[in-house]
This record gives structure tokens, sequence and C-alpha cells, in this order.
């Protein structure tokens, strides 16, 4: 019941934070340098709350946290698209 709790709150932390990199990364051309940085650049920081959680890298919390940082993407992608439309 604990580790579940765990990846949940991981999880929304890892949403959380990339949603600033997913507004950042619908702003700057396709496969450009700042593209590939809005995308990479959230990874460290995913590492170390893996490892402060206590969590690590075990298989099933992979789906969650993977899931959570594609959601943030796309979410922050979508927000700044609505800005940019205004």
């Amino acid at each position: 019941m604990n580790d579940i709790f765990i990846i949940i709150l991981c999880s929304v932390v890892i949403f959380l934070l990339n949603i600033p990199f997913g507004m950042w990364r619908a702003r700057v051309k396709k496969f450009s340098f700042e593209w590939f940085c809005s995308i990479h650049l959230p990874i460290p920081y995913i590492v170390i709350i893996r490892q402060w959680s206590g969590i690590g890298f075990v298989w099933w919390s992979y789906p969650f946290f993977v899931g959570a940082f594609f959601a943030g993407q796309l979410l922050g992608r979508k927000i700044a698209a609505k800005r940019l439309e205004k």
C-alpha cells in the first residue's frame, strides 16, 4: 500500500514537472537543439525523484512514470497552443 502511494505521488510530481517543458517544446522548432533539451532536461530530475522516493528502478513503476512524463508534455503543449491562439 505504501509503495502505491509513493508511486502516485511521484507520478503527480513528474506530471507537473513536465508541463512547463511541454510548453517550451511547443514554441520551438521540431528536432532543434531546444526541442531536444525540452524533452531530455527533465530526465535527471525524474531519476532524482526515483532515488529519493526509495522506489528505485523497479519494472512495475515504469508505466506510471513514463505515462506521467508524456501526459505532462502533452498537456504543456496543449496549454501553449491555446495561449498562442489568443
